[in-house]
């Protein structure tokens, strides 16, 4: 995906987000009118349910998530690069659990009101998201080798981070502590991993 694409989707994202929030809160409102002691009981309990927001980004870090895995398997079976390789498997060991913990988010819900688009992981051709690899892209980077493929891992792995990080602000002010938290977590591990990246990259390029 290009710069220009993601940085059009951005913006669409984040008032994706924001509507949805807007909804929940005049949802919230409407309903703690009862009366004053039902009322902070129930607001007490809904602010630790999963939002739409919580679960709609939860469907589109779902397969963002499962597409840096997958890059990162061929990191360990393509690149002799160990800098290259440790930092696979930290990307790795890091996401998959983060993939299990968004899916359960998704399991908690029994209605039909979020995107589930989290089942959608091995196709890429419809990709969306902001910072995933093409079809055409991923193609270049699992038939590449040696330095090129390193260059290419790099290059993809950054813009990825990027859009994960745009992405996990959405819920970095979830009233969920769980959705909130994963937010700040991703935004700050991703962060310091761009940085690791691009000094990599000064060393390929």
């Amino acid at each position: 995906m290009s710069r220009t694409h993601r940085q059009y989707l951005r913006p669409l994202f984040l008032f994706l987000a924001a509507f949805t929030l807007l909804v929940g809160c005049s949802e919230s409102s409407t309903e703690s009118s009862a009366s004053n002691d039902s009322s902070q009981s129930s607001e007490s309990s809904e602010s630790a349910d999963f939002s739409n927001a919580d679960r709609m980004f939860a469907d589109m870090m779902i397969p963002h998530h499962q597409q840096a895995v997958e890059m990162s398997e061929l990191a360990l079976m393509n690149s002799s690069n160990p800098e290259i390789i440790a930092l696979a498997e930290k990307i790795k060991s890091a996401q998959a659990p983060e993939i299990d913990q968004m899916q359960s988010w998704q399991e908690s819900d029994s209605s039909e009101d979020h995107m589930g688009h989290g089942s959608e992981s091995e196709d890429h051709s419809g990709h969306g998201m902001m910072g995933m690899l093409s079809d055409e892209d991923f193609a270049a980077l699992q038939n590449a080798k040696g330095a090129e493929f390193d260059r290419l891992f790099l290059e993809g792995m950054i813009e990825h981070h990027e859009g994960a990080i745009d992405m996990a602000e959405m819920v970095v002010d979830s009233a969920n502590a769980e959705a909130a938290a994963l937010g700040k977590a991703i935004i700050e591990s991703q962060t310091a991993e761009i940085e690791e990246m691009k000094t990599l990259l000064a060393t390929i390029s």
